[in-house]
């Protein structure tokens, strides 16, 4: 029998992380490519230390993209919000590293005659929803996600114009009967620009946002507060620590609520399961607990390289189901065709909507009208409810 009460702890990394401004790096190149060509391949890798970015990988598409990709880092350091001496958008040296995809990978993953697109590579992935929030997430992940995001937006906007761009949060969630009830510690690092402030200071700027980011009631005299606890955080960002893709895929996913494959998802076109195969999952995990067939749902889904349809789907409703698992099981094969292509198509996924991913988690956002994390929709709650009743 799971546990009902316990503490959990999830943590979160702005976008402004130096391992963050690599994803971002990578995605927008992915939504380059897939701007001027819809079919384009892309596995893009970006690697960022004091004043330098040195982007490397496979990619197929238009010759011409590759003469933008300086200009387009350039872009995404300064919208970061990056330009302190070590690591300014303006005179970081940038090396682009990219060429052509395998000839070997791609005779794997390309349809020829009869035989449909195959995955991209061998792999599993995993999509999880429970009911913790109205976005179907687990509480911690969620919430030090939303702290960043409105430290983030008051930089920017220069309400809180003393932060830097780099910045990580971490929320412990106190559980009773198997529901969040409040927070037990709160830790947030961020970086700041005035080099005499305090952690008192800090504190007095960061706190106002996270009592705003958590339900009432959450936060009372017993919390546990850290805020920037080794004191001084002015150098930030690469300056301060190298940056790499893909470092931080719990941060991007469940915090550690849910298990996780592996594959990072920045940077890799949807053709490569790694990441469309995790959207799918975690679509189709939304779904069912949209549809109030499970409070909690855990989806596998796995695949061989070259190979079209998933060689297993496995669903844990973790003992909150209202349907039978292995009945379900086959309702989802049934009801989303589960290779890439299908995968591509059911949720739209050739477009340049991955930019906007690589921060602040891939899941529990809105979907956007253009497209944009159109795993999030709950489109298929009434088929499935239909299916299985």
């Amino acid at each position: 029998m799971s546990r009902t009460n316990y503490h959990f702890t999830s943590e979160s990394v702005s976008e402004g992380h130096p391992d963050k401004v690599c994803d971002r790096i990578s995605d927008t190149i992915v939504d380059a490519y897939l701007a001027e060509m819809p079919e384009a391949r892309v596995a893009c890798e970006t690697l960022a230390t004091t004043n330098r970015v040195v982007i490397a990988g496979e990619v197929r598409g238009p010759d011409a993209i590759l003469s933008k990709i300086e200009g387009l880092t350039r872009k995404a350091i300064h919208d970061i919000g990056y330009e302190q001496a070590g690591f300014h958008w303006e005179s970081a040296r940038i090396e682009v590293l990219l060429h052509a995809q395998s000839a070997d990978i791609a005779q794997g993953v390309d349809a020829a005659g009869n035989k449909d697109e195959g995955a991209g590579d061998q792999g599993i992935m995993f999509g999880y929803a429970c009911r913790e929030t109205p976005e179907l997430m687990p509480a911690p992940i969620y919430y030090a996600h939303k702290i960043l995001k409105l430290l983030a937006d008051a930089r920017k906007s220069g309400a809180a114009a003393m932060l830097g761009p780099d910045a990580k949060s971490q929320v412990t969630v106190e559980y009773q009967n198997g529901k969040p009830l409040r927070a037990t510690s709160i830790v947030v690092s961020t970086q700041h620009i005035d080099d005499g402030m305090t952690s008192e200071d800090v504190r007095a700027v960061v706190e106002p946002y996270v009592l705003k980011a958590l339900p009432s009631g959450w936060v009372n005299g017993h919390t546990e507060w850290h805020v920037n606890p080794t004191g001084k955080f002015v150098i930030g960002g690469p300056d301060g620590d190298c940056g790499l893709t893909g470092r931080k895929i719990i941060v991007d996913t469940y915090g550690g609520a849910a298990p996780h494959g592996g594959g990072a998802f920045s940077g890799k076109d949807p053709t490569k399961v790694d990441r469309s195969a995790a959207y799918a999952a975690r679509y189709l995990a939304k779904n069912v607990v949209a549809a109030d067939l499970a409070d909690r749902c855990t989806i596998q889904l796995s695949y061989a390289i070259g190979v079209a349809k998933p060689l297993s789907i496995y669903v844990d409703l973790a003992g909150t189901g209202r349907v039978d698992e292995a009945k379900l099981e086959k309702v989802l094969g049934e009801i989303m065709d589960l290779s890439p292509r299908g995968i591509r198509q059911h949720l739209g996924l050739n477009k340049p909507i991955y930019a906007r991913t690589s921060a602040y988690g891939h899941f529990g956002r809105a979907p956007d009208a253009d497209g944009g994390f159109s795993w999030e929709r709950t489109d298929l709650a009434a088929s499935l409810k239909s299916a299985l009743s």
